[in-house]
């Protein structure tokens, strides 16, 4: 072998630029790398590194591409690795990541040794980022540490020439680093050299038919002839494909004709030669040789639609200890499927040699340094795909995997239980946060881990003193790590039309080609969201073709619980009909007093059949535009308007109108098909001039819910009429399997928007919402813009966690107001309301300080209008200044710092929703917060005993009086051995006025359900005593419940006519019984179904409008007080700095002759209700 030169390989390599007498400042020492222009004094020859006149530092990648652009700046890399790089560096090498020369991929990029690299997103192609780059630096001799003896394995043998014979290729050789810690390594571990082959001999390809051609690479045979026809979907001809021979490096051998004929002679019919056909937007066919002794053959092939690869699955967040394995894995779809997998840790590439491109990492006895991000991206001939970033945890052996101290929780308590110790009705019981920790593991190296959670370890019992009573509570007092909670995802809605709300009743909800749900007559469906899912996207179907099959992602919370969803669907516009041999003009777009947005022209002998041949009738066409000038339709949104790039990065897009096509043959309704249709789009209405040369033609892959890009536009002038001249934008489009398109715009100017939802206007930390719906709303151009004030752009929605959410948005760093958003929020379709802006303007309750909230322009909808709603609000996305401190805490955030907006504290700027306080209050013994099923703790005295089946139960309560009363339950263990006489919980209701009689009310009162507790060994009958709290005397009792009551034993004595107590029944009862029981998956969910029946006083109906008059359980007759008199809530307001006496009544305010007892120095200790075994119980008043 000759040529023994080493090598490295080709980078950006920057000369050292002297700059005497003033600061290095961003202009200097720059050389510019312009798309299609060689620069010689940029990009150098390979270099030696015997002959470099200094030493290498390692590789720097401290940046990554998002927002402005990636930015390897030599003063940060200092700050982050000190003396890892010298003083003065000689030279700059720079490559990206995917170990591309920077300057070979066309993109602009500037450089300096003295202040790093840059590369700005603004100054690339249209619609292109730039790449993720990384950075050296060359050092003077001595300069850095060389300790290569100690540190370094010897070099491996070099690895044989990679050329053909007699052509030049590459040999390589590696080394490990045998230090402790990698840090010490900053050398290469591996370095070629270029070499040359022996000059060729003889071929010795044997060939099995036929003899080797001039190459050697291919056997041919001079007498066979090879015939081909390709056809697109639908049978169209493929014209202009081309034919490849697959061997080592593939070879053209032909194109088809206009007809998509091809012909091809010399190849021999041996059964094992493969030809590749491709064409652009299609997925490559892969054709094998058929065996035939024939001197002729002839093959059939048709296109499927390329489709960029669509990420399945992305790596799990695991945690590890040091010396442990741990598998990371990622699955990618698409048309043709992916055959190359890239991973990467902390944005930069993994060497392909530790997982051979495939989609499994494997890593193995693990070091501290190997924690931080990792992903994978999938490529194919169709594109790139990139997966959701994972997080991988390397602790020390001898760590503690959790913080073994619980963090601060308040849980509120009841209105009588305030506490002087703190001045408020609030205590802290503690929690553990929720996060994945190194637990045990199973043997063997599995994609999912089973998962480990740091939760709750031991608890404390304390008791509350509360005003006449005592209030027993658990307290979080160790944390370690243990298995996750199981839970289940699930999706509810309702799906409705967007102009009249009318329900879309009986449709069909597809998960790619799977039905998964069905609408019922109210519109509502249900589904459970399956494990692994990464994006959600249903598709869902009018059978009755009255609405357009509308393709949604819908964002889920991965950690268990329900989320509600309104879909809406856009009404299906009345078909008209067409003649196929004229050409057709159809407008996009009808807003009243405006121009069209585009039109489509479809020419003559447009339409096929779905055979391929042309069609000459007339067409029946429905042609849908949802028309962004109008901001009642932003929410009927086809998907999250998001595309894939060419790099695999995920993007979002900015609509000019989307058009659903629907052309069938008039009188066979068969599907039609049309090609060389154009659409020409007024330029007029393209308010953001940038937006004219950027726009392109999408069209919606329903099964990944993402844009894919049919083509681009161009600028032809027309005149519309004598005097006016416009300038319209013309695309192409053929109309095959796709009938949904979108004028689009890539837009890279982001934020991040932190909103938080709260239980009440107080705001507090511990009383977050989780499971809430934020969605935001693009509006642009400039608010109050005369000609387009409402105009939207892009509909996003997310869900809320234990830390809020961050809602992207656009936004803009040189105008405040080019960009606003309008940010509603919604709970199991109940919309919240956000903080007021006027009459009054409180900073401190909207939760952003001055002055940044005045530059923001917050107002709330009905700022101008009072009678307008209150649930939501619009800003000027103002994206905020890096060197200005008041905006560098939120509430927006750019959009490279996501992670910043997801961990920021409840102390930071931020947006507020909040629920309208209700009448009523839960308390549990053992702490449980609804919204994260994953808070759930093994405890007998839970209110849920199972964490992933919920049974909610109500109780009617009718209540004979002037005034509305509260109604309290007090839920205690009554059969079980473990939790008898304990407390489970309490509920507190307020009555509701029932609207035909004046003076009846009812409340629908929650009660904790008999049944087995978490350990499954037992049921228990929980002990339930229901206290109107008041002058109220029980006037009678369900004669169906006291029965059944009866019935089974044993039966609580109620001896107080001021209150009704009972051992709840274990079976479903119903409203006859005045008992209505629901078991869900989903702890919300079960109450809110169960209270709709029970204000109805139905088993299966629904309602907000209580019915007095049936369902009813038990009845009260409650005296108005007296005038003059005060109230328990108006006693205990009046005089919260009382010490609490000890505990005598059950949760309540003490009977009035027991008040008596005590102002007379006398004490009553309460007893635990008795049960009877016998059936001789006082029988109640009939109902």
């Amino acid at each position: 072998m000759a040529g023994t030169k080493a090598w490295v390989c080709s980078f950006l390599v920057l000369e050292v630029a002297s700059v005497l007498g003033r600061r290095p400042m961003l202009t200097q020492s720059v050389r510019r790398v312009q798309p299609g222009k060689r620069t010689p004094s940029i990009l150098a020859k390979p270099a030696d590194p015997s002959e470099s006149p200094g030493e290498w530092t390692t590789w720097f990648n401290i940046d990554h591409p998002g927002g402005l652009g990636d930015y390897e700046r030599l003063d940060a890399i200092r700050f982050y690795y000190g003396d890892r790089v010298c003083a003065r560096p000689l030279r700059l090498e720079a490559r990206t990541t995917n170990w591309m020369p920077a300057g070979s991929n066309g993109q602009v990029v500037h450089g300096s040794p003295h202040e790093g690299f840059w590369c700005l997103n603004r100054e690339q192609r249209p619609g292109q980022n730039c790449s993720n780059y990384t950075v050296r630096f060359l050092c003077p001799p001595g300069s850095l540490r060389q300790d290569s003896e100690r540190i370094w394995s010897p070099w491996s043998r070099w690895s044989k020439c990679s050329a053909a014979c007699g052509h030049t290729g590459v040999q390589t050789r590696t080394r490990t680093c045998l230090a402790e810690s990698m840090a010490l390594c900053t050398e290469a571990t591996e370095e070629g050299r270029l070499c040359e082959t022996q000059a060729c001999t003889a071929c010795d390809l044997s060939c099995p038919m036929g003899k080797a051609n001039a190459d050697c690479d291919a056997c041919m045979c001079q007498d066979f002839l090879l015939h081909g026809a390709v056809s697109l979907p639908g049978g169209a001809p493929a014209a202009g494909a081309t034919v490849y021979l697959l061997n080592k490096t593939p070879k053209l051998l032909t194109q088809t004709d206009s007809n998509g004929r091809f012909r091809v002679p010399g190849l021999c019919p041996d059964g094992t030669t493969i030809l590749k056909i491709m064409k652009t937007k299609f997925a490559p066919i892969v054709l094998t040789m058929p065996k035939t002794r024939l001197n002729v053959a002839t093959v059939n092939a048709e296109f499927r639609r390329a489709e960029t690869p669509y990420m399945l699955t992305s790596p799990q967040t695991k945690a590890r200890r040091a010396g442990q394995s741990v598998s990371l894995c990622c699955k990618a779809t698409g048309k043709p499927s992916p055959d190359k997998y890239l991973w990467y840790h902390n944005n930069t590439l993994l060497h392909p040699s530790l997982y051979k491109h495939e989609s499994k990492l494997v890593l193995r006895n693990l070091r501290q340094e190997q924690a931080g991000e990792y992903f994978c991206k999938a490529q194919s001939d169709a594109g790139a795909v990139k997966s959701q970033v994972a997080q991988l945890m390397v602790i020390a052996p001898d760590e503690t995997p959790c913080n073994p101290v619980p963090e601060s929780y308040l849980i509120r308590l009841p209105h009588d239980c305030f506490q002087n110790a703190t001045n408020s009705f609030y205590y802290d019981v503690g929690r553990c946060p929720v996060k994945t920790c190194a637990g045990q593991q199973d043997n063997g190296l599995r994609c999912q881990d089973a998962e480990n959670c740091c939760g709750i370890s031991k608890m404390k019992e304390k008791e509350i003193q509360c005003s006449g009573y005592t209030l027993p509570t658990k307290v979080a007092v160790q944390c370690s790590c243990q298995r996750c909670t199981e839970t289940r995802s699930i999706v509810r809605g309702r799906v409705s039309a967007a102009d009249t709300g009318e329900p879309m009743r009986f449709g069909h909800v597809y998960m790619g080609n799977s039905r998964v749900s069905m609408t019922g007559y109210k519109g509502t469906f249900t589904l459970h969201v399956p494990q692994d899912t990464e994006r959600l996207v249903l598709t869902f179907v009018d059978r009755l073709q009255k609405f357009v099959n509308t393709t949604k992602v819908l964002p889920f919370n991965k950690k268990g619980s329900a989320v509600f969803h309104e879909i809406k669907m856009l009404r299906r516009k009345e078909p008209i009909t067409l003649e196929a041999l004229e050409t057709n003009i159809i407008p996009l777009g009808e807003v009243d007093g405006e121009d069209p947005v585009a039109e489509l022209e479809i020419p003559p002998k447009s339409f096929f059949r779905q055979n391929g041949e042309p069609y000459t009738g007339k067409v029946k066409a429905s042609v849908t535009f949802l028309d962004p000038r109008n901001v009642s339709t932003a929410t009927a949104a086809q998907s999250d308007l998001n595309f894939v790039n060419d790099e695999g990065d995920t993007l979002p897009l900015r609509t000019y109108g989307m058009f659903s096509l629907d052309f069938t043959d008039e009188a066979t309704a068969e599907p039609l098909n049309a090609g060389k249709v154009k659409v020409h789009l007024d330029s007029t209405q393209v308010k953001m001039p940038e937006h004219v040369a950027a726009m392109k033609l999408w069209s919606l892959n329903p099964d990944t819910g993402l844009w894919e890009e049919e083509g681009d536009f161009k600028l032809e002038s027309r005149r519309r009429n004598k005097r006016e001249q416009r300038t319209f934008l013309v695309g192409n489009m053929e109309i095959r399997e796709r009938r949904l398109f979108n004028l689009d715009v890539p837009e890279s100017r982001r934020c991040f928007l932190k909103v938080r939802a709260y239980r009440s206007e107080r705001f507090l930390p511990s009383e977050q919402i989780q499971g809430v719906v934020v969605s935001a709303i693009n509006l642009e151009p400039r608010a109050g813009f005369s000609s387009n004030p409402r105009a939207w752009g892009r509909f996003d929605s997310v869900i809320t966690g234990p830390n809020g959410a961050c809602v992207p948005a656009f936004c803009d760093d040189q105008s405040p107001d080019a960009y606003s958003a309008y940010v509603l929020a919604s709970l199991a379709g109940e919309e919240l309301e956000a903080v007021e802006s006027s009459p009054k303007f409180n900073p401190n309750a909207i939760g952003v300080p001055q002055p940044y909230l005045n530059k923001l322009k917050y107002r709330r909808t009905d700022h101008e209008d009072p009678q307008v709603k209150k649930t939501a609000f619009q800003i000027s996305m103002a994206k905020p200044r890096p060197n200005s401190a008041e905006e560098s805490n939120g509430p927006i955030y750019a959009f490279e710092n996501l992670r910043a907006c997801e961990d920021a504290p409840p102390s930071a700027a931020h947006f507020r929703f909040y629920q309208i306080e209700g009448d009523r209050y839960d308390y549990n013994t053992v702490p449980f917060n609804e919204d994260d099923p994953m808070s759930w703790t093994e405890d007998y005295l839970a209110w849920w005993p199972k964490p992933m089946e919920f049974r909610a139960c109500y109780i009617k309560v009718k209540i004979v009086g002037a005034v509305e009363v509260n109604v309290r339950s007090r839920n205690m263990g009554g059969t079980h051995r473990r939790t008898v006489g304990k407390l489970y919980g309490i509920r507190d209701v307020k009555s509701t006025r029932d609207r035909d009689q004046p003076n009846v009310s009812s409340a629908c009162l929650e009660f904790k359900c008999s049944g087995m507790l978490y350990d499954q060994d037992r049921v228990d009958r929980t002990l339930v005593k229901v206290i109107p709290q008041g002058s109220c005397q029980r006037a009678s009792v369900n004669s169906m419940l006291h029965e059944y009551l009866v019935n089974h034993l044993p039966l609580a004595v109620n001896n107080d006519t001021s209150e009704y107590t009972m051992l709840a029944p274990l079976d479903p009862l119903g409203h006859n019984y005045g008992i209505y029981t629901v078991t869900d998956q989903d702890p919300r969910t079960a109450k809110e179904i169960a209270l709709g029946r029970c204000f109805d006083g139905t088993s299966d109906g629904s309602s907000r409008i209580m019915k007095s008059n049936v369902g009813v359980a038990l009845t009260f007759n409650c005296a108005e007080r007296q005038v003059g008199r005060q109230s328990a809530f108006q006693y205990l307001q009046s005089t919260p700095a009382r010490t609490p006496a000890a505990g005598t009544g059950q949760g309540r305010v003490p009977p009035r002759r027991q008040q008596r007892a005590r102002r007379g120095g006398q004490r009553q200790p309460e007893r635990p209700a008795s049960l009877r075994f016998s059936g001789a119980a006082q029988q109640p008043p009939s109902n």
